[in-house]
């Protein structure tokens, strides 16, 4: 990735670890998820609910993922 994309440790880990393409793949999902839940983004709860979506979409082996 080209930057970080949250200063906090969850933007540290995603900026050394994930690729673009996989980056890309969760900002689809998210906005997904945005519409699907008629999220507001600057609620705090909301942006709970997507940095815990993200941490399990990016970093939880597919085998271990909830269907």
């Amino acid at each position: 990735m080209a930057f970080r994309p949250f200063q906090n440790d969850l933007g540290l880990r995603v900026f050394q670890q994930i690729c673009n393409p996989c980056w890309g793949e969760w900002l689809k999902l998210q906005q997904q998820l945005i519409n699907h839940y008629a999220l507001n983004v600057r609620d705090a709860q909301s942006k709970d609910f997507l940095f815990k979506q993200m941490e399990q979409f990016l970093f939880t082996p597919p085998e271990q993922q909830a269907t």
